[in-house]
């Protein structure tokens, strides 16, 4: 993997639950992206907090951590040219009444807390996270 080549994504457990994994990995299939590394998981509240620490001091925090630890999650490494920015294109904003049209989403999320999906925000971020879940054995 090269530098602007990956990305990561989590599928949350609000569509793993809705069973839409299938969905948005075929539309992420179609976007362009090859997937180097995937897992099934479900996070602790000590991995969720580490994984999410930079919105510690974020009044939705307690939140978000109750969220993403309800249940499984689906953990992917993205690969494609600029993946950061053509990733954050096919997700869309994280409120899906925002969202525009075809995004991930838009079309599988059903408010800004049970969103479907994240994606890395920028490269330096994706490289962190792509590290906290996988081990360079994981990734091929």
């Amino acid at each position: 993997m090269t530098k602007n080549n990956f990305t990561l994504t989590l599928i949350k457990p609000y569509a793993v639950e809705h069973g839409y994994v299938g969905h948005i990995l075929a539309r992420i299939n179609e976007a362009g992206f090859r997937i180097s590394a995937m897992k099934y998981t479900q996070l602790s509240r000590e991995q969720a907090e580490a994984f999410y620490e930079v919105h510690r001091n974020e009044g939705f925090f307690g939140r978000l951590i109750e969220f993403m630890t309800k249940g499984p999650l689906v953990v992917a490494l993205l690969e494609k040219e600029n993946a950061v920015g053509s990733y954050r294109r096919l997700i869309g904003a994280t409120d899906p009444d925002k969202a525009e049209d075809g995004t991930l989403r838009k079309l599988f999320g059903a408010s800004v807390e049970l969103n479907a999906v994240h994606g890395s925000d920028s490269d330096e971020n994706a490289r962190r996270e792509a590290a906290f879940f996988f081990s360079r054995l994981e990734i091929f």
